[in-house]
């Protein structure tokens, strides 16, 4: 716990194997209450090696995608009694060293969300994150901060941090189930009133780390700049009563 706040630290996992005990290694256990990890149908040994390390696991029936399987680690975080759930992607592409200062801030009730920046700083390059990618970000994270009327250096992270009150007023699972979710979750936290803020996070991209495939990168960039548009029409109408934000 932290300032009287239950911490659960939430894993979507896929072909981890390799890098789930890094991870767990460097979670700070002196705060954490609840670690879980949800293996999305891996066809590696992600669920043994992670019910090994004594990490409560579960394994999807089918194949979720990113935001169907994000969307379970949420709910079995708020499951757990949890105030404050971590988003960490098992792959160590983000530090875990970030939890305690990620929930510091939503411990104080001053904000409901959280995002872990790679490129606040020059933790992307250094890191290894190909240059065509991080260019991309930039362009991207820029345009979003205009139409979102926001200001974040980076809106694609995956290591996020939510308040139970947050997600308890948010139909999240009614969200995409594909790599458009956080961010849909991030819009729906605007239009809920919600604050959010932000950490700067070193990054690693090593070989094991996971990476979207351009392909779909492309895909969620197209939706990414849909999304914030129909926001900013939202936004410029006054600012209407809640729609879908897909």
């Amino acid at each position: 716990m932290l300032q009287g706040k239950r911490i659960a630290v939430v894993m979507p996992a896929y072909w981890a194997e390799k890098t789930v005990e890094k991870t767990f290694n460097d979670i700070p256990k002196d705060i954490v209450d609840d670690i879980i990890l949800v293996d999305d149908c891996s066809k590696d040994n992600t669920a043994e090696k992670s019910r090994s390390l004594g990490i409560q696991t579960h394994v999807n029936e089918t194949n979720q995608n990113y935001g169907g399987n994000v969307k379970r680690c949420l709910q079995y975080g708020l499951d757990a009694g949890a105030d404050i759930i971590i988003l960490l992607h098992p792959d160590y592409q983000y530090t875990p060293k970030l939890i305690p200062a990620m929930s510091a801030m939503l411990a104080t009730e001053e904000y409901d969300l959280v995002l872990a920046s790679r490129t606040s700083g020059r933790g992307a390059l250094s890191g290894g994150m190909p240059v065509w990618r991080y260019l991309a970000n930039w362009g991207l994270t820029n345009f979003m901060d205009f139409c979102l009327g926001t200001y974040h250096t980076e809106y694609h992270t995956g290591y996020r941090a939510y308040s139970k009150r947050l997600l308890e007023k948010v139909d999240f699972h009614s969200l995409a189930n594909d790599f458009i979710f956080d961010n849909e979750m991030f819009i729906a936290a605007l239009k809920n009133g919600s604050q959010t803020c932000e950490v700067t996070c070193p990054t690693s991209y090593e070989e094991d780390a996971s990476s979207i495939p351009f392909k779909k990168a492309a895909i969620y960039g197209l939706q990414c700049v849909k999304l914030s548009l129909k926001f900013f029409g939202w936004r410029l109408a006054g600012r209407p009563s809640q729609d879908d934000t897909k």
